[in-house]
């Protein structure tokens, strides 16, 4: 997947963030017909429905699970 230059720029700023902040992940879009880890991602998430929020600590695994469905959620820094 190749991202433009603003969203790897947003990414490189949440991954050299020397303290580790909150952030507000909400789910916008369906899991229907996404494939099975997009699924399994969102529920590790602790999401699975829209318009459901959930705010955790953005650790590198965080980071990397929000890559995978960015396309669904919409993430706020807290």
């Amino acid at each position: 997947m190749r991202l433009h230059n603003k969203e790897v720029l947003t990414w490189t700023k949440f991954s050299t963030d020397k303290k580790m902040g909150k952030v507000l992940i909400t789910q916008k879009r369906s899991t229907i017909k996404r494939p099975e880890n997009q699924k399994r991602t969102i529920k590790a998430l602790g999401l699975g429905k829209i318009n459901r929020s959930v705010e955790k600590e953005l650790t590198p695994s965080i980071d990397g699970m929000i890559k995978t469905v960015g396309h669904l959620v919409e993430v706020k820094e807290l």
